[in-house]
Formats: C-alpha cells, structure tokens, sequence
C-alpha cells in the first residue's frame, strides 16, 4: 500500500477520535476502513451503561460500509489512547477480527495500528487472527 494511503488513513482514524463515546473507560478509538472501491469508512467506539452493548470502532466502520451494500475491504486503521492520546498500538478486539474475518480475505487485508504517521505497523489479518474462522469454513 502506498504510503500517502497510509497517511490519510491514519489522518482520518485519528480524527475519528473526537466523536467517541467513552464516559467510562475514556479510552477512546478512531478507525478509517478502506473499501476495494476507494471509499474510506470511519468508526470510532461507543461505551453503554450496559457494556455489553458498547460498539468497537472498528465494527462501527464495518456495520457502515455493509449497511450501504459495500462488503470488499482492503485495509483497516486504527488509533487509540487514554482520553484520545495516542502513546502506544491499539489492536483490535477478538470481537473486530472476527468481523473482519466474515468480510475480508486474512492474506491480503491489511490492518494498520498507529500512534502517528511516523509510527505505524501494517499488519495482515492472518498475523492478527492465524487460525481464523470465517465463510470459507462453512463452505
């Protein structure tokens, strides 16, 4: 992937972080998703009381492409920190990966943690979530 993709991709993640919803972790999380079409998806966390019912960034950008009929994915980042500074990787929840097993293929996606553009690790989705489950298994 291109560097300048990268870069907006972390720009954009990173901006997500205003919009979170964090009253009881403030942890917060921005995440930009890159479809195949060129369209990037933003997402960033929303805690509930019941926190079972609290969203991921990174599923909240998912939920948005599939919900307007976009379902092929090329790349996913992600930034997150103790009230929105950002000081180490923030890897997605086993909950995400799995989301982003149902969509993308785990050699090619790739996921790309960041504390800035400077300092960034690009990740497959195999490298995260090796012994995946996910359609092909179904099949």
């Amino acid at each position: 992937m291109e560097k300048e993709t990268i870069n907006h991709l972390i720009d954009t993640a990173i901006h997500q972080l205003k919009y979170s919803y964090t009253p009881y972790s403030n942890f917060k999380v921005g995440a930009a998703l890159l479809a195949r079409n060129g369209q990037v998806y933003t997402g960033c966390n929303i805690e509930n009381a019941g926190y079972t019912a609290t969203n991921c960034a990174e599923r909240t950008a998912f939920f948005k492409a599939v919900s307007e009929g976009v379902k092929e994915f090329q790349a996913i980042c992600v930034v997150g920190g103790r009230a929105g500074v950002l000081t180490e990787y923030t890897a997605p929840c086993g909950v995400c990966r799995q989301v982003m097993m149902e969509f993308c293929n785990p050699e090619t996606f790739q996921v790309i943690l960041a504390v800035d553009k400077e300092h960034y690790a690009v990740y497959t989705l195999k490298e995260l979530l090796p012994l995946g489950f996910g359609p092909s298994n179904l099949a």
